[in-house]
């Protein structure tokens, strides 16, 4: 590969890094795809390691937490007991799959708990300082308003599923 493309590769990691740490995950899950997105075949950690630069136990953490999400897959070679992994690259399905993550246990005990304290704050009128009653019941309204949107956006995608990749391209060049 050209020094050129090698750079734009490098940048291209970069970007994915920053993005990854800006929806609250490390920078080497972002690395770890971007590397996976780009590379033609799948790589094992070992090539993980020496193309993102991270160490062998980050790899081996981010790309369980990728595999979790749907956005990458694990797979094996006849004759070779290292585990090869390769990205996801139909998006449609990888936001399906972190949607879904949604789900889990703790997501759903963190919603609940979220849940509780805004039932808690109404029922607290008059036993507490009203000012900071209404600002913490404002703040965390506005999460549970949040998590509420989160669990709509993931029954409007499964519904969307039923469609098919291209139909759900077709909708959405209609409403550009």
């Amino acid at each position: 590969m050209n020094k050129e493309l090698i750079q734009i590769k490098r940048n291209f990691v970069e970007g994915l890094s920053h993005i990854s740490r800006f929806w609250g995950f490390p920078k080497g899950v972002g690395a770890l795809f971007a590397v996976l997105y780009t590379s033609s075949a799948p790589l094992s950690l070992d090539e993980l390691v020496e193309q993102s630069g991270l160490t062998k136990g980050a790899v081996s953490t981010d790309v369980r937490a990728l595999a979790r999400l749907g956005l990458v897959h694990r797979s094996s070679r006849l004759g070779d007991r290292k585990d090869y992994y390769e990205a996801e690259t139909d998006f449609y399905k990888a936001i399906r799959s972190i949607l879904d993550e949604r789900q889990n246990r703790e997501f759903d005990s963190a919603v609940r708990s979220v849940r509780e304290t805004l039932e808690k704050l109404k029922a607290a009128k008059g036993s507490v300082d009203e000012a900071e009653r209404k600002f913490l019941l404002e703040r965390v309204q506005a999460l549970q308003d949040f998590f509420d949107a989160i669990d709509s956006l993931s029954r409007a995608v499964s519904k969307l599923d039923g469609l098919g990749m291209s139909t759900v391209q077709n909708i959405l060049k209609i409403l550009k």
